[in-house]
């Protein structure tokens, strides 16, 4: 199997394409942002890393930071957290209310936005607000070994201007006492967590732990074997939203997507996979993104549905 061949196979295709899919208009940062960018990287089990298109052009990762908060806050809570968030997925928009109500004030899942807030809430624990995000993003440069790796400050403004949404669900889940601090100490911890910028190479780098077990690939370990089994798990069933049951049909890995553009795959033992392209279908997931990872799925046979 040729991966230099494949990915240059896949991003001549992504680049032809016409239907790329809408940018976020919500938030005006990433309104801004040319639909015409592909990037995809490949890190390999055995260390070996392949890139393409935009792969080195960075942007905000938006969810995806909710797989490298939900592992901090399982290190901090274990599986008390799970008193506080559920683990099924929501069938329902990332950013739905309706849902919230009718099982009161506790999120389906920690993917969606209100669950996010909630493993916000979690790593503020003990800290302010500048200190649980510089512990995430001292997390993220430990998983990629890239200390370059920061927030995008113009887009954590654009976030706090326009998330309105965001708010109501924090002031929602706070009435039922799900909230422990004030939702605006956990909101700007959310809001500059969604507003880490990264490029493919870095976040399929970040994503190595997942596909090692556990492991971090200097030799330390991360979380236990057991852990990254049920992170993956939860990215598979609730990591692209309502749509996250199509994704796992045709791409079979699991995933996580952000609003930015980009998703992050990782097939256990095998690969850890990012692809950006800034469009999204209508249920928020990256248009490019989800194809090319469907044409690599056919291509390597990676799938945690392969024999």
């Amino acid at each position: 199997m040729n991966l230099e061949t494949i990915i240059a196979g896949i991003v001549d295709e992504m680049r032809g394409a016409t239907d790329r899919g809408t940018v976020a208009h919500y938030i005006p940062s990433l309104a801004k942002i040319d639909p015409a960018h592909f990037g995809i990287a490949i890190v390999t089990a055995d260390g070996e890393t392949f890139t393409g298109g935009d792969a080195e052009t960075g942007f905000s990762i938006q969810s995806i930071s909710k797989v490298f908060s939900l592992t901090l806050a399982l290190g901090k809570v274990g599986d008390r957290l799970w008193s506080r968030v559920g683990r099924e997925p929501s069938g329902n928009a990332f950013n739905s209310i309706v849902q919230l109500e009718a099982e009161k004030g506790i999120p389906r899942n920690p993917f969606i936005n209100a669950g996010a807030i909630v493993l916000a809430d979690v790593n503020l624990a003990g800290y302010r607000p500048r200190e649980a995000i510089g512990e995430l993003v001292q997390f993220v440069r430990y998983l990629t070994g890239d200390d370059g790796i920061a927030i995008d400050e113009t887009v954590a403004r654009s976030e706090e201007e326009t998330g309105e949404r965001n708010r109501a669900l924090a002031h929602f889940m706070k009435s039922y006492g799900v909230l422990l601090h004030a939702p605006e100490m956990v909101l700007g911890t959310y809001f500059h967590a969604c507003s880490i910028e990264m490029n493919c190479r870095q976040l399929a780098h970040a994503g190595r732990y997942l596909m090692l077990g556990g492991r971090h690939p200097d030799g330390g370990r991360v979380v236990p074997d057991r852990r990254a089994r049920r992170i993956l798990s939860l990215m598979l069933t609730c990591g692209h939203y309502d749509a996250s049951g199509d994704f796992a049909f045709r791409v079979g890995m699991p995933g996580k997507s952000g609003v930015g553009g980009g998703i992050l795959a990782v097939v256990p033992g095998k690969a850890s996979i990012a692809v950006w392209s800034p469009g999204l279908n209508a249920s928020g997931n990256s248009q490019l993104g989800g194809l090319a990872l469907e044409r690599l799925a056919e291509a390597t046979g990676w799938s945690v549905f392969s024999g």
